[in-house]
């Protein structure tokens, strides 16, 4: 039984309780960086409790309801919003807590960084991943409470706004613009996501009107930029892992470099030094629809497991390599194998330490443990393995995948991968039969 909902962030999360929809009305003000919001949460008690915890970061709490009333009383210190409930919710009943707050959104301190809300130039990014959501609504920010969304951003009508969800309106009223957004597939808090900049979409042909890049207005998606490949990938994913898993899927460029691109729930975001044409930005753009499938539809419970996220992400970028004739898995596969000795690894990859979670060496190892798979069962039976996966599963574990192969496949095939996910010592290079 945890004691917290996740090792890696102790200081993150409930465990007695789930959020079953986050409604999120923002009201934001770029000149001042000014955020006016009200969160309404639809909780499920998980035990019986009195009172609930809920993370919010760096912004000042005016008001809290619980059913239209008043708590018994509330705090709100270090990132920890507690609120006591008027009365005790028993396990399985239901309660609606609104939150209102106000202040100046900035991101989330940690081990790897600033995450969440992230001023730009001229315009905002709200990356969140892994601890970042609390810098702009209260959740519950655990990885595996995972919620349905509506979330309405008010702002400057020269804006556009691209959020987490399916946009479902837009209403302009004395010069600023209230955007829509309703997301109803389960998502964690750390894949919710908001853009504002001045920006232009551009639907891209070739995928049923389900892909979308919103680039900065004025400036051009080169004729050659990998962007303007998502169709193909699209295609290519749904044949390797089964059926997109959301309505769509959007891409923000924001006029300015970027690190990283990273993903959130059906979009992700890019920087403008991610639009020329080269290997290493076409393995992004298709790195990050691959989260799509393994990080957004499967989602690791513990941050300890984020291999399934990047392993598979990493792992497909192999596979386009293929497609475009850039590459074999078998070459990406020997090429970063000799490359491994190289980097420190210290720890098992099915337990990083938070440190480590996002070093290369665990998207590279995890990404050979999928190739040692696909060797050891053959391309129609791993490929079976990948679209059951994404199919049937919603909050995982690593046990929960090794079971997965033996009960989809008929084979028990813990002790390969035990070799690559639990021990330290590299394992001799796979190489898939072609």
């Amino acid at each position: 039984m945890r004691v917290v909902p996740d090792p890696y962030l102790p200081s993150h999360g409930d465990l007695r309780y789930t959020v079953e929809h986050y409604a999120l009305a923002l009201d934001y003000r770029l000149p001042t960086n000014r955020l006016d919001a009200v969160a309404t949460l639809r909780v499920r008690a998980l035990e019986k409790t009195d009172a609930l915890r809920l993370d919010l970061s760096g912004l000042h709490v005016d008001r809290v309801k619980v059913d239209g009333g008043k708590p018994k009383k509330y705090a709100h210190k270090e990132r920890v919003l507690t609120i006591k409930l008027p009365a005790p919710v028993a396990a399985g009943d239901t309660t609606t807590v609104e939150v209102t707050y106000s202040g100046k959104p900035g991101p989330v301190p940690g081990a790897h960084g600033p995450a969440g809300w992230e001023e730009l130039t001229d315009g905002v990014l709200v990356a969140s991943q892994p601890y970042g959501a609390p810098s702009f609504y209260p959740c519950n920010d655990r990885a595996d409470d995972k919620a349905s969304y509506r979330i309405a951003v008010t702002t400057d009508s020269e804006y556009t706004v691209v959020a987490t969800g399916r946009p479902t309106s837009t209403t302009t009223r004395a010069g600023r613009t209230t955007w829509v957004f309703e997301e109803g597939a389960p998502t964690a808090s750390y894949l919710v996501s908001v853009a504002i900049g001045r920006l232009t979409g551009q639907r891209l042909p070739g995928a049923g009107g389900r892909t979308e890049v919103f680039r900065p207005r004025g400036r051009a998606i080169p004729p050659t930029s990998p962007l303007l490949r998502l169709p193909a990938m699209l295609a290519a994913l749904e044949g390797w892992f089964g059926p997109y898993p959301l309505h769509s899927y959007r891409v923000v460029v924001v006029d300015e470099p970027l690190e990283i691109p990273l993903e959130a729930q059906g979009m992700a975001s890019f920087g403008t030094n991610h639009l020329p044409d080269d290997w290493d930005n076409e393995r992004l753009v298709v790195h990050e629809l691959a989260h799509q499938w393994f990080g957004n539809k499967v989602t690791s419970g513990l941050l300890r497991d984020i291999w399934l996220h990047e392993g598979f992400a990493c792992y497909t970028e192999w596979l386009w390599s293929e497609v475009r004739g850039l590459g074999t898995a078998n070459e990406h596969a020997m090429r970063h194998w000799r490359a491994l000795p190289m980097q420190r690894q210290a720890t098992p990859l099915a337990d990083p330490g938070m440190p480590a979670m996002f070093d290369d060496w665990v998207y590279k190892r995890g990404a050979l443990t999928l190739h040692e798979l696909r060797a050891a069962l053959g391309d129609d039976a791993f490929f079976e393995v990948c679209r059951t996966w994404v199919a049937e599963h919603d909050v995982v574990s690593t046990g929960t995948f090794v079971d997965h192969v033996a009960r989809v496949t008929g084979t028990d095939q813990s002790g390969l991968l035990s070799a690559w996910l639990d021990e330290v010592t590299l394992p001799a290079c796979p190489v898939v039969a072609r």
